[in-house]
């Protein structure tokens, strides 16, 4: 599967931007679909993470109320609106596909598939 991420660029504080990731193959919705992102001097950090079915969502704490995840797997698409953006949002977010079970969601080396990235950066 190979993902291709969009949406990123550069906004104010309190600004809101809506990320994409679109999915080469039907088979996408088979997937559990996360966010992660990686800022300078930072270890990759996991964001959001959505089941295959879309039924379960989980949210990194430093996200929680801010951002949502989401899916369209008739479009091969996962989605994350981020509201509400503060500088310590800054980083390359990257999304992902991967099977795994319910407890492992947030780890990266749970995820097979990742998407190219797309930069992020809020101003203050």
């Amino acid at each position: 599967v190979q993902l291709q991420a969009s949406g990123g660029g550069l906004v104010q504080t309190g600004g809101s931007l809506r990320l994409s990731c679109a999915a080469s193959e039907r088979t996408f919705s088979t997937y559990s679909v996360g966010w992660f992102r990686h800022a300078p001097g930072k270890e990759r950090e996991f964001v959001a993470a959505i089941k295959s079915s879309g039924g379960s969502l989980y949210y990194a704490d430093s996200v929680k109320g801010r951002f949502t995840i989401s899916r369209d797997n008739a479009k091969n698409t996962m989605y994350l609106q981020m509201n509400s953006l503060t500088p310590e949002d800054t980083a390359v977010y990257y999304c992902a596909a991967g099977r795994m079970v319910l407890s492992t969601i947030r780890r990266p080396d749970q995820y097979r598939y990742w998407g190219q990235g797309t930069q992020v950066t809020v101003s203050s």
